[in-house]
């Protein structure tokens, strides 16, 4: 494999660079706030699942004690 020399990368990075779609700024909020929305629903999910075993784990701790 030849070597690129450094003038030939960074001409290369700019031409790919160039071929990027960024999101609007609409697009990114409204992403956002899908992630912020995702991610406490998913922590209130493991929250309740934790929750749930942890109950089962001290009762049948204390069948034993």
């Amino acid at each position: 494999m030849a070597k690129t020399s450094p003038g030939e990368f960074i001409r290369q990075v700019r031409s790919e660079a160039s071929k990027v779609v960024w999101p609007t700024w609409a697009e990114t909020v409204r992403t956002a706030i899908m992630v912020f929305i995702m991610t406490a629903l998913l922590a209130i999910f493991f929250f309740a699942t934790d929750s749930f075993f942890s109950a089962i784990v001290k009762f049948l701790l204390g069948l034993i004690g």
